[in-house]
């Protein structure tokens, strides 16, 4: 691996941690938004390490999306609930009306977010690459 890509899934698995560390600390909105930065980042990493320039977008189906289109088997990621990790991108950052994100999300919230990173990471991980 190039240090491109690998300096992506350093910084994925580095906003992970701080993800679990947020959660552990009752900051579950913010861990919300790191761990879907964790999956954003590594899927990203991951496109670069096949050579593609990923695309400007934090809706983490489309960079699936690529992934496929660069012939990687994805079933076992796009079968993990990424459009709502996709949406805690936008709604864990910003009060919708007079709510605060602070109090949109709970714990649950947070160690679900947590898994779905992790798992994006460690599916990515696995992958067989095409040419390889």
């Amino acid at each position: 691996m190039n240090a491109r890509p690998q300096a992506w899934l350093l910084q994925a698995l580095n906003d992970l941690a701080l993800a679990r560390l947020a959660s552990d600390n009752g900051f579950h909105a913010q861990a919300c938004y790191f761990s879907a930065q964790a999956a954003e980042k590594a899927l990203k990493g991951t496109l670069l390490e096949l050579g593609q320039e990923p695309p400007h977008t934090h809706v983490l189906n489309d960079l699936v999306g690529e992934l496929a289109a660069q012939g990687v088997e994805v079933a076992a990621i796009a079968a993990l609930p990424l459009k709502a990790l996709t949406r805690m991108t936008i709604s864990s950052r910003y009060p919708i009306d007079a709510t605060p994100p602070s109090e949109l999300f709970d714990r649950a919230d947070a160690t679900q977010a947590i898994a779905t990173a992790e798992a994006v990471i460690a599916l990515l991980e696995q992958l067989d690459r095409p040419g390889s």
